[in-house]
C-alpha cells in the first residue's frame, strides 16, 4: 500500500513538473456550476523524420608483428 502511494505522489510530482515547464497545459473551457466541468488539455507535440546523409569513416589498418619473441 506505501507503494502504491509512493507511485502516486511521484507521478503527481512529475505531472506538476511537465505543467510547470510549459510541455502540458490544462485549461478549464466550462465552468463547473450545475454540469461536470470539461476541461481541454494542450501537450507538446515531437515529429520525428529522417534523413539520408553520407558520412566519411576512418579506416583502420592493424599490422601484426612479425617473427618476434615475447620479452622474457
Amino acid at each position: 500500500m506505501r507503494t502504491l502511494l509512493v507511485l502516486v505522489g511521484i507521478a503527481a510530482l512529475v505531472v506538476v513538473a511537465l505543467m510547470y515547464f510549459g510541455i502540458i497545459n490544462i485549461d478549464q473551457t466550462r465552468p463547473g456550476i450545475v454540469q461536470a466541468p470539461t476541461f481541454h488539455a494542450d501537450v507538446a507535440r515531437v515529429s520525428v523524420g529522417t534523413e539520408n546523409k553520407t558520412v566519411s569513416v576512418p579506416t583502420i589498418n592493424v599490422q601484426k608483428p612479425g617473427n618476434t619473441q615475447a620479452p622474457q
